[in-house]
């Protein structure tokens, strides 16, 4: 008893001398390379429970013992220990730690790091970004990561098709969900835009995200089966910096499609070479025209960016960049203009407690649209006559005619575009405000409300005279859209550690709604063309989620993912869906064996298994019984009464989600501390009950086709990646990034077994060429084995009788390649040398096949003869001396390997540093796009949509030239 009572006396001392040991510490932490305030840096004595965090201006006051360790942490920067030495102010630096930005990886509903990722994420910013002309944002992405394809066409301000892994459908939505700072956006197109990103500014772009996992995407449930692609734009900082970005483009058609010169059709002509039929040669011309010049440009395009950063009213870090973007396309009167503001937000209050995200956005985007379908017209067009005709009562243009009488035949394509004015004006407005909160009484603990917006509102404006015999010779029309998005996410996050247990629970509640009216108002000149409003029903999706993150030891990783989605496009015992994932993963080069190895830097094992959804189909009330109002040219009239119509519309109630399931297997990997880094993925999915537009027996529906879930897809792949820093100095580096996909599709199940025909194609009516079978790819090419004679000439209209029954039918016709790419390779290099930099970036596929149908369906002498007129064809016809294109069309000789290595971009470029107290540095470069092109196919380009080449909006080779001035 005495001895507790002399040690209770003890401490009723000691415990007063420690409060009184006890300093309140102040200091200021700032970044080792600039000075500038670090604010929210987290401060902790080592070995207790007590921290705090820096203020705005990087300051932070803490009660400490002298001799204690204080521990600073910032996320990107290098961990620092300090022992307290009995000063104040207690001033500390922290230096930026490379790898450890890298690390950072924006995850669905939150954020994780390289090292704790358990599903198959790529995470590039803006330092990887692909470099070049770059007008649309889904391009920074091109070539970039593997099992991601971006294919954009050579208009201006393209849209993309973007594919990941292969998508996971075939007749419904390939497309990947996009995620813009919290919002998801859909990918319907609006009237008068190029695209669902065109309206955005690429230099506003901080970094993109590739989730391609079910254990990734799982989190966003019912839209994520094709991936996901998360955009964060860049936000506000505390200290003063200005940009200006200034880039000059001119660029031009590299190749053409060959078609016979003036002289050369003349003396075809006169050759008589159509087997039955005499050519006029009487309609023969005097000109020497080629009309591919004529109606492709050389083009001059530009693009300003002005960004500022910096507090305002020395509390709040801020963000405000104004682009103007003006491109001229390859084809006569195509052109796109772009202006875009953005402002961002980024304060934090009630001590750090309380962080808000305000993102704002505005795009106005004007464009006039050049007519592609002229370019098979510029193939067609007799180039023995010219341009102009002055006695033309086509408005000086010259056409084929009889006096005032237009002949029947191909018109005149310069005189179509300049006599076109099809305009398109789009104002689109996004943004999101985040309020993410931690919670004062439990820090652990933080909510989170993301508040979304998308609307943008679409015209379109066509005036236009054309030829022809008809009274109406004109169109003037106008239309318009508008298209509203609106989201609401909530969730909770806890992160706790439990001794070797590190904890990360997240659950919470999703809503987005989507509407879509406008009106169009028919061709004003024209009595019979009638104006229409549409209103289609509201999109309503509802989602419910959950995931966790676990680690043991910090080596053993588990995530389990759940999601319920509701979507109002499917009937009530449809509509709701349960999608779910589970990963595991094992940091191998965490355990003792391999802790201290100087080779194996980092080596993780994940295994991830999950069930995605797919709901993207255009129809959105399908399974009610929809009756739609007859326009005028679908009344009744009783006596002198006229009744309006009502027509029944297509219904499917039992439509339901579109389901894909995803195994994989991945490694990823480190090298000689990190110098060389990637990751090995191999994965399996399996979509089942596609949505697709299929046939339905004659009376069973209000239409002979509806979308129903009738097959499954497979698609296995193998990823390979790989970073390699091969020279790090501080004056000189030299990097490389190589990525490789291996991708097999095979659709499983139809229908009752049966093909579904697709893939229509020009040169007759009612022709197609592709082929949804079992077993097969989809959209395998579907021909007839052509024979060839004893020297190797192709037979016309002779093919192999593959069934033997000796008759030539559709029986015979044989599946032969896919317009899929079974290899897709990409690599990009970069290398600095003092104040020089230089990249470039490669990309090829291997193993995909194109359908040639501007020669299946033009290159026949019979085509000479263009109705009552005379026409071009392609030179082509010489290698095979066709007559017919009936007799040809589905020939497999038209089915060409377009395996290709292309350079897209290359830079070369020069930075200027500290040439005043004012302008920190100007960079200047130099560079090309579309650098060159290596493939045997003999078409203009390999790398068309859906495998068909019926002429494309060439991409022109350009010549960059630009400037960066940081202020």
């Amino acid at each position: 008893m005495k001895t507790f009572l002399n040690s209770l006396l003890v401490l009723t001392f000691l415990i007063p001398a420690t409060f009184f040991g006890q300093s309140k510490v102040t200091g200021t932490v700032t970044d080792e390379a600039n000075a500038l305030p670090l604010p929210g840096v987290n401060i902790l004595v080592k070995g207790t429970t007590t921290g705090a965090s820096t203020d705005f201006d990087g300051k932070y006051s803490i009660s400490v013992n002298e001799g204690d360790i204080l521990v600073f942490s910032y996320l990107g920067y290098s961990t620092k220990e300090i022992a307290y030495n009995g000063l104040s102010p207690f001033n500390v630096t922290l230096s930026e730690d490379a790898g450890k930005l890298d690390e950072i990886v924006i995850i669905g509903y939150g954020t994780t790091t390289r090292k704790d990722a358990t599903g198959s994420v790529e995470s590039i910013t803006s330092d990887d970004f692909t470099k070049g002309n770059i007008v649309t944002t889904e391009n920074l992405l091109q070539g970039r990561v593997a099992g991601v394809t971006v294919n954009t066409s050579g208009a201006p301000g393209s849209g993309s098709e973007i594919k990941i892994r292969g998508g996971s459908s075939i007749n419904a939505s390939n497309n990947p969900l996009i995620v813009i700072d919290g919002l998801p956006i859909t990918n319907d197109n609006i009237g008068g835009s190029r695209g669902i990103l065109s309206s955005i500014n690429p230099n506003d772009i901080e970094s993109f995200t590739v989730l391609k996992d079910a254990s990734a995407t799982a989190i966003y449930g019912s839209r994520a089966s094709n991936g996901v692609i998360i955009i964060v734009t860049k936000k506000g900082k505390s200290s003063f910096s200005a940009d200006y970005d200034v880039q000059f483009t001119f660029g031009e058609i590299a190749d053409q499609i060959d078609v016979f010169s003036a002289d050369e059709f003349r003396a075809l002509v006169n050759s008589q070479p159509i087997n039955g039929t005499t050519l006029n040669t009487n309609l023969l011309g005097d000109a020497n025209t080629n009309w591919q010049d004529e109606i492709f440009r050389e083009t001059v395009s530009a693009m300003h960016n002005v960004t500022v950063r910096g507090s305002l009213f020395k509390a709040l870090p801020a963000r405000f960049s104004f682009g103007v973007t003006k491109q001229e396309g390859a084809i006569l009167t195509s052109q796109f203009d772009r202006r875009n503001l953005s402002v961002a937000l980024n304060p934090t209050m009630l001590d750090d407690h309380l962080k808000v995200s305000l993102n704002a956005n505005l795009s106005f985007e004007d464009n006039r649209f050049g007519d592609s379908g002229q370019i098979g017209a510029a193939l067609r067009y007799d180039p023995t006559q010219p341009v102009y005709d002055p006695t033309s009562p086509f408005n000086g243009f010259y056409q084929h005619r009889n006096g005032n009488i237009l002949s029947n035949g191909t018109t005149n394509p310069v005189a179509s575009l300049l006599q076109t004015n099809n305009q398109g004006d789009t104002e689109r407005f996004f943004g999101n405000i985040n309020f993410d909160y931690k919670f004062h009484f439990l820090p652990d603990l933080k909510a989170v409300i993301n508040l979304g917006f998308d609307e943008t509102s679409g015209w379109t404006n066509n005036n236009s005279v054309f030829a022809t015999n008809d009274n109406v010779s004109a169109n003037k029309s106008v239309s318009y859209q508008i298209r509203k998005n609106q989201s609401l996410d909530g969730f909770f996050n806890y992160k706790k550690t439990f001794g070797d247990v590190e904890t990360d629970f997240t659950t919470g509640y999703s809503y987005q709604r989507f509407t879509n009216n406008g009106y169009f108002t028919g061709n004003q000149y024209d009595p019979q063309s009638f104006s229409d409003t549409f209103a289609d029903p509201d999109i309503v999706l509802i989602g419910f989620f959950g995931r966790a993150n676990l680690t043991f030891f910090e080596k053993y990783l588990l995530t389990a993912t759940y999601r319920r989605d509701g979507t109002s496009r499917f009937s009530e015992d449809n509509r709701w869906g349960n999608f779910y994932a589970g990963a595991l993963a094992w940091q191998i080069s965490e355990e003792d064996f391999l802790k201290d190895s100087e080779t194996i830097s980092d080596l993780k094992l994940r295994v991830g298994y999950g069930v995605t959804g797919q709901q993207e189909i255009g129809e959105r009330d399908l399974f009610l019984s929809r009756y739609r109002g007859g326009n005028a040219n679908s009344q009744y009239q009783f006596g002198n009464t006229t009744i309006t119509s009502l027509i029944p519309s297509e219904i499917n109630p039992d439509l339901k989600w579109e389901e894909t399931t995803t195994l994989e297997i991945g490694i990823d990997y480190g090298l000689f501390n990190n110098k060389i880094s990637g990751s090995l993925n191999v994965f399996q999915k399996d979509s089942e009950d596609l949505l697709f537009n299929a046939p339905v027996p004659d009376g069973s529906n209000f239409s002979n086709s509806i979308v129903q879930n009738i097959g499954n897809l497979r698609i296995q792949g193998i990823e390979f990646t790989t970073n390699v820093d091969v020279i790090q100095k501080e004056d000189f580096s030299l990097n490389f990034n190589f990525n490789a996909t291996l991708l097999d599709r095979e659709i499983t199940e139809l229908a009752y077994g049966q093909d579904v025909t697709t893939g229509g194609i020009a040169g007759g009516t009612g022709n197609f060429i592709q082929l949804f079978r079992e077993g097969e790819a989809p959209n395998s090419f579907y021909v007839y084995k052509q024979l060839y004679d004893n020297q190797g000439n192709a037979i016309e209209g002779a093919y192999v009788d593959l069934n033997g029954d000796n008759i030539i039918n559709d029986e015979d016709r044989y599946l032969r390649a896919n317009p899929d790419a079974d290899v897709i390779l990409g690599f990009q290099t970069s290398l600095e040398y003092k104040n020089f930099d230089f990249a470039f970036n490669l990309r090829a596929n291997i193993g995909n096949y194109v359908y040639n149908n501007v020669d299946s369906a033009r290159a026949q002498y019979e085509l000479l003869q263009d109705n009552s007129v005379l026409g071009n064809i392609p030179t082509s016809v010489l290698n095979n001396n066709f007559q017919r294109t009936s007799d040809v069309i589905n020939s497999d000789i038209y089915l060409e390997n377009a395996s290709f290595l292309k350079m897209d971009n290359i830079t070369l470029g020069y930075t200027f540093k500290e040439l005043s107290n004012v302008i920190k540095s100007v960079r200047v470069w130099g560079g090309i796009q579309n650098v060159f092109t290596l493939t045997e196919y003999s078409g203009l380009d390999p790398e068309v949509f859906n495998g068909i080449d019926n002429t494309i909006y060439p991409r022109p080779r350009n010549i960059l030239v630009g400037a960066n001035i940081k202020f």
